[in-house]
């Protein structure tokens, strides 16, 4: 049977319990530094928490230490490793090198998307140098990751939901250039979110103050199968900065999804129980900006949210009718008092209100002005599910067959979960006949069953008594609760804890030079970088370097292709310009305060964005 793991993000403890709750195999959090979302950092005590909870369900958790580090942050990180090793986390998610030249205790380390894992070469390097999986660029096509699991054995990791950014990931340094914020150390100040001027050589403007670089939401959950199939091992839901209402609504999306998929073929979660959810779970009543397969089927239009960068929600449809204070809208979808409402606007832009209240099918928004007939209304706050996702029950429970008998001290109670791990608990005292054998039966069976609040629920119960017989209500429940106990510490046992430690070699690096994208900036790294055959040009960007003059960003994404200029795939243009006519390359970007020269490497279908000078 093959593992399928579904990894959901923790901005905190919280987020990660909740996750873990709704039927995560795993959760991905931050420690409270050196993780790359710096505003999602955590005191180690609540990790230690929240790695207990999931070890329950043999859930596992693993840690971001995914920034690069300077020589003098060295000592604390090394430090705080063997810290969450010592509290049990699962694995290290890392992207600087130098890591794997600290002496560091066994705990399997993953290669975070920053270390740019978009080819076979690189992916193997990776698995020969230590890593036990490789998080996969998020541009990787089904085939492409079809070919890196030919040539591999590591495990795999892909993003299937969630923000998207638009460079390669450990390859973008347009915050860290323009704002002195840089992505590969957790600061980003996502300049892709900004709106940007598209100008050409003669400065004449084709599209003003639009968000180029924005792109839509993944949404692979069309596509599970084929990635299973693909060689993927571990399903990755992005949101580490996202809030528990949103990890629980997409985490039980995704867990109905994939059960349903594995139901009867050859593949298993690797975590124990089953969730119980009171909400019908919708990614689209979620924060979004609308949603897209990215490159997993090749170059596709419609990836880019040029109107804004805002989430825009579920779609309702359009409005076919209106009053001065009212309008009507197609289908059957009902809008509730309190429900944020977006639409865009005949300037292109993104413009909302709220619901006051709705009679039949006529809905009274606070401001009515804007909204027009054949306009396409999106909702964007949904009142009434964000108070079931706040209200409704979400549990998870592991399946037991119980079994109660008697012996030779008094009476046993045994337990066998659905892992096959075993307990018992020996009831001792006399053993008195029941005077009312149908109720004593009766309440024996209620009082053992009567799990509540553990993590237990009976699948089966059976008893082997030789005649009914009387127990206090308060020695059954006893019983029940010391049972629970012993199962769970035989369950801690027998958690399967991996452990790897790493054995420095000297396997060719795929390239032999690296420039400042090789993202190098202490001395470990250099170690790292050199005994792997490497020559090292310049340092990381972050040693202090004045980027004026270089690729500042390397994306799949293409303006020219999305503007419809694109000769080896020519499309009817999702980003329309304010004049046809043709444009003097090279393209620049005008922020306002900056210039970015385009670069079409039409060749590998990649754009390169350079700070001009």
């Amino acid at each position: 049977m093959h593992e399928i793991e579904l990894l959901a993000p923790a901005r905190d403890k919280d987020c990660g319990i909740a996750a873990v709750k709704c039927g995560a195999d795993a959760v991905y959090i931050g420690a409270d530094s050196f993780g790359a979302r710096a505003a999602a950092s955590n005191p180690v005590s609540e990790l230690d928490e929240l790695i207990r909870f999931a070890h329950r369900y043999c859930a596992r958790v693993y840690i971001t230490l995914n920034t690069i580090l300077y020589d003098h942050e060295l000592p604390e990180a090394e430090a705080l490793i063997r810290r969450v090793y010592e509290m049990g986390a699962d694995g290290l998610i890392v992207q600087d090198m130098g890591i794997l030249e600290m002496d560091i205790p066994p705990i399997p380390l993953i290669a975070s998307t920053q270390t740019h894992n978009h080819t076979p070469e690189r992916v193997k390097f990776l698995e020969q140098a230590g890593f036990f999986r490789a998080i996969l660029a998020r541009e990787l096509t089904l085939d492409e990751i079809v070919a890196i699991r030919k040539e591999t054995s590591i495990e795999l990791e892909t993003f299937i939901h969630g923000a998207l950014c638009i460079s390669y990931s450990g390859q973008c340094y347009i915050s860290y250039a323009c704002y002195g914020r840089s992505g590969n150390r957790g600061e980003c100040a996502q300049p892709c979110r900004m709106t940007y001027s598209l100008l050409d050589r003669n400065k004449k403007m084709l599209i003003k103050d639009k968000y180029l670089l924005s792109l839509k939401d993944l949404n692979l959950s069309g596509y599970l199968k084929e990635l299973m199939n693909a060689g993927v091992t571990s399903f990755k839901i992005e949101g580490r900065l996202k809030d528990e209402n949103y990890v629980k609504n997409v985490v039980s999306y995704y867990r109905r999804h994939l059960d349903s998929i594995m139901d009867g073929a050859d593949y298993r979660k690797p975590s124990s129980g089953h969730s119980t959810v009171e909400f019908s779970p919708d990614p689209q009543k979620s924060f979004n900006r609308g949603f897209s397969t990215y490159f997993l089927n090749g170059r596709r239009p419609d990836i880019i949210s040029v109107h804004t960068q805002k989430s825009i929600g579920e779609p309702l449809g359009r409005v076919i009718t209106k009053g001065r204070e009212w309008f009507t809208l197609e289908g059957d979808k009902e809008l509730n008092n309190g429900d944020g409402i977006c639409y865009i606007d005949d300037n292109n832009i993104l413009a909302g209100t709220n619901i006051l209240f709705s009679e039949g099918k006529k809905v009274f928004p606070h401001d009515n002005r804007y909204i027009k007939i054949g306009l396409t209304i999106y909702r964007n706050s949904d009142h009434d599910f964000i108070k079931e996702l706040k209200r409704k029950k979400i549990e998870r429970k592991i399946d037991i067959d119980l079994w109660f008998g008697e012996h030779p001290d008094g009476f046993i109670l045994r337990a066998l979960d659905e892992d096959g791990i075993a307990a018992e608990y020996i009831l001792t005292g006399g053993k008195i006949p029941a005077q009312n054998p149908e109720k004593a039966s009766e309440t024996i069976k209620k009082q053992l069953l009567k799990f509540g609040d553990e993590i237990f629920s009976v699948r089966k119960f059976s008893d082997e008594l030789s005649q009914p017989f009387f127990f206090p209500v308060s020695v059954l429940n006893d019983a029940r609760r010391n049972l629970a106990g012993v199962l769970e510490k035989n369950r801690e046992t027998a958690f399967p804890r991996k452990e790897i430690m790493i054995e420095k070699n000297n396997i060719p690096y795929p390239e032999t030079e690296l420039d400042f994208t090789g993202n190098i900036l202490n001395r470990l790294a250099r170690r790292f970088y050199e005994r792997h055959g490497v020559k090292i040009l310049r340092p990381a960007a972050e040693s202090g370097l004045d980027l004026t003059g270089e690729t500042v960003m390397t994306t799949r994404y293409c303006l020219k292709y999305e503007l419809g200029r694109c000769g080896k795939f020519p499309i009817t243009p999702e980003i329309t310009s304010s004049d046809t006519s043709d444009f003097t390359e090279p393209y620049c970007l005008d922020d306002g305060k900056r210039k970015f020269r385009l670069e079409f490497d039409c060749a590998k279908c990649r754009m390169k964005i350079i700070l001009d000078k």
